[in-house]
């Protein structure tokens, strides 16, 4: 494995900035220091650019097996790469659903072969599966999936007593996606009556609404409350959910954390109108008023994790008529750049950025020695510049889909260089290897 020196970069870490040089060697992060004077297979100058942690992105649909038509977890976490996410957890709702042991193996042995990217798969809950979620290693595998809304195949856990016995005895942390189903298929009557099947796109949020989310949420947290459960509510995407969560006890310490998405925190419901289903998530991209709480949340510890939930299909699928299109869009290339973008709207700091993208994913899933720039961790590491403008087009979007919502957005930063467990793997545009990923393991 080659050894790899940076020179002269600006560090973003734990809360602070510095110019320093970071070595690496054998994998993992020998020094940080002022100045270091030693001899590495590589030397990067990164004088003028920013060296940022690898963000862990806790929630991704890479659509392997069965739905790689649409993405495959090579190519999904190959454009997660270029967007200077090092690290990805991906969902259960893939076909066959990954509700059994030997279901969830087949996507590590997939990604221990293709990834480019470090890796963890979540073990889905069904209404009829706990004894296998049971049996899940809680050292080798991030969390439980609870879809408490609809989604693909057999993975609407609503149940009351099924969810009585997640939350009572889950060995380990439960991601959820909370929307109240009852409530969502009353407001889709309801415009199916006034409108028949010719819904526009912008009824989207009044279908998927605001109240629904919050049923969902908050019964979630009575639940994690009743058995003290480690909860994750995972894409927050109103302002009433954002009262859910506390800010008051240190992250470490904490049994109920939450996420919000780039999605929830760029758009609103007046983009419809030009975006249309490009735009279209479950839950719902919803008003302006909700993405401003949201975040004002991320900033002052209600809200814990920036993430994506990369979810591809193909553009023919998007076109659709609204009530035909799929819900979810490509995110992973494009999320570290629109947060820059955000901070350079003096919206949120660099400092908030590593943390929310990577240090407190690390903190919240208890991941062994990655998501900070620390002596004898792993490295994953991001050298960004913050002034170099380019813009989005379908020449180099790389995720397999060849779309995204941001096309034809123009972006003030860069991303330079990836660095994923000690390997160079991406500089300047091009891909240096495809072999860098690593099983992320976790200190339970």
């Amino acid at each position: 494995m080659a050894s790899i020196l940076i020179k002269a970069a600006t560090i973003v870490n734990e809360g602070k900035q510095f110019t320093g040089d970071v070595l690496v060697k054998d994998g993992l992060i020998d020094r940080i220091d002022t100045t270091i004077d030693a001899i590495a297979d590589k030397e990067i100058n990164a004088e003028g650019l920013h060296l940022f942690p690898g963000c862990i992105d806790d929630q991704v649909h890479f659509r392997e097996p069965g739905l790689t038509y649409k993405g495959e977890i090579y190519t999904e976490s190959r454009a997660a790469v270029a967007g200077g996410i090092t690290s990805f957890m991906e969902m259960p709702n893939t076909v066959p659903n990954t509700l059994t042991q030997q279901l969830l193996q087949d996507k590590y042995d997939i990604a221990a072969k293709n990834s480019p990217a470090n890796y963890s798969f979540f073990m889905g809950a069904s209404n009829d599966n706990l004894d296998e979620v049971l049996r899940t290693d809680t050292k080798n595998v991030c969390g439980i999936k609870v879809f408490m809304g609809s989604s693909t195949g057999n993975m609407l856990v609503d149940n009351p007593t099924t969810l009585e016995h997640l939350f009572a005895n889950s060995p380990m942390l439960i991601a959820t996606h909370c929307e109240d189903e009852a409530t969502i298929k009353s407001n889709l009557a309801h415009y199916k009556q006034l409108l028949g099947e010719n819904i526009p796109i912008k009824l989207h949020p009044k279908i998927r609404s605001a109240e629904a989310c919050y049923l969902s949420s908050s019964m979630a947290v009575e639940l994690a409350k009743k058995h003290n459960t480690r909860l994750h509510i995972l894409h927050i995407s109103t302002g009433r959910e954002t009262h859910l969560f506390s800010n008051d006890i240190p992250l470490a310490d904490k049994r109920i954390t939450a996420e919000a998405c780039i999605h929830h925190l760029w758009f609103s419901d007046e983009d419809y109108a030009e975006k249309g289903n490009l735009i279209k998530w479950n839950p719902a991209v919803k008003t302006a008023e909700d993405r401003e709480a949201i975040l004002a949340a991320v900033l002052d510890g209600r809200i814990d994790v920036i993430a994506t939930d990369h979810a591809p299909h193909t553009a023919e699928e998007k076109a659709q008529p609204y009530l035909q299109a799929p819900s979810g869009g490509p995110l992973v290339q494009h999320a570290l750049v629109a947060m820059l973008e955000l901070y350079h709207q003096g919206k949120i700091t660099l400092e908030q950025i590593a943390e929310k993208m990577a240090h407190n994913v690390a903190t919240i899933f208890q991941i062994e020695k990655r998501g900070f720039i620390r002596e004898g961790y792993h490295a994953d590491l991001v050298l960004a510049n913050l002034n170099s403008s380019w813009q989005v087009n379908k020449g180099n979007i790389f995720y397999k889909c060849g779309w995204s919502p941001f096309e034809g957005n123009s972006f003030k930063s860069k991303i330079v260089s990836t660095i994923i467990s000690g390997n160079l793997a991406f500089e300047n545009g091009t891909f240096v290897s495809d072999k860098s990923g690593q099983r992320m393991t976790f200190a339970r």
